[in-house]
């Protein structure tokens, strides 16, 4: 059993000449579904109301074959306005209400079977819910492996000091942890990329993972050495942006659960991942943003959607 902790939320997406569109999403809400289209068995941890936008939101998980644990509540489901600007980038605006109203005890039953946790973005960001995330991934990581994606958004966490303060509490807790180069930027703008990674590294994450829009994503371990791994964007004609890092994400999950590493007897293995495997790993991650991009929305692929691996480009 994979567990995705996070918020569930309808982004309301505009774009210039045309009607708006609601699409359920949320980052880590879009990580679970990208899990479950891609074959694995994952429940989701996350809240939403008893309200349209809420079964929307439901509808989505369950008909993508996503577990859903316990009931909406009845406070307003999350709202996040995207407008899509003409190179296809998407600017958001939050109506949020961000909870984890589960017991110590509920939480540990809840996790018992995991053996992969993700929690990321707002979900572990904004409280009163950050706190009962962090409890999460304490519980969990005694016998699950970590993953963590701070998806950063200053609109709604605009203390770039603060942001910072938990996301390294967090990554001092996961096995693998994936960011943007704006959110890694924003977080420490005196420093560089590979820089972060490095410091990453050494506070206790396997595999730091960065995506760089149309430069591609690039990789470490402990195992790459300082160079790490890249490989190029993968080529698609760009709809909109919208959850092209969930799906990165997702893949990456997804090939770490395919290959093997999962559960806490993984995590000594992460950092011994080397270049060709790291690489191969991109590829892959790579290959499903790609089709996310090409597509309106947080649409992200099946597995039969994404080439084999004799069929990934070699650079």
């Amino acid at each position: 059993m994979l567990t995705v902790i996070g918020e569930a939320l309808v982004d309301v997406v505009s774009k210039q000449g045309q009607e708006p569109r609601a699409h359920a999403g949320g980052s880590p809400m879009n990580v679970a579904v990208g899990l479950a289209r891609l074959g694995h068995a994952v429940q989701f941890l996350g809240r939403y109301g008893e309200d349209p936008y809420g079964a929307q939101v439901e509808a989505h998980l369950r008909d993508n074959g996503v577990l859903l644990p316990f009931d909406p509540d009845t406070r307003p489901t999350s709202v996040a306005e995207a407008v899509i600007g003409d190179d296809g980038a998407a600017t958001y605006d939050f109506q949020l209400d961000w909870s984890l109203d589960l017991s110590d005890e509920q939480l540990a039953e809840l996790l018992a079977e995991t053996e992969l946790l993700h929690v990321g973005s707002i979900g572990a960001m904004l409280e009163p819910g950050a706190s009962r995330v962090r409890h999460a991934v304490e519980l969990a990581h005694r016998t699950a492996l970590v993953s963590y994606d701070p998806n950063c958004r200053p609109s709604i966490i605009p203390d770039s000091s603060a942001a910072r303060a938990r996301a390294e509490q967090l990554v001092a807790l996961a096995d693998v942890v994936k960011a943007s180069d704006e959110d890694l930027l924003w977080l420490y703008p005196n420093r560089s990329i590979e820089e972060t990674a490095a410091a990453w590294l050494r506070a206790g994450a396997g595999i730091v993972l960065v995506t760089r829009g149309a430069l591609g994503p690039w990789a470490r371990t402990r195992a790459t050495g300082p160079r790490g791994a890249e490989v190029p964007a993968a080529r698609a004609v760009v709809v909109d942006t919208v959850g092209a890092g969930d799906s990165f994400m997702a893949a990456t999950l997804g090939w770490l659960a395919d290959h093997g590493y999962t559960g806490a007897r993984a995590r000594e293995h992460i950092d011994d991942l080397d270049r060709e495997q790291v690489t191969d790993l991109l590829r892959y991650a790579a290959a499903a943003a790609g089709v996310t991009v090409s597509r309106a929305g947080a649409d992200l692929p099946r597995r039969d959607e994404l080439p084999r691996r004799d069929e990934l480009p070699s650079s």
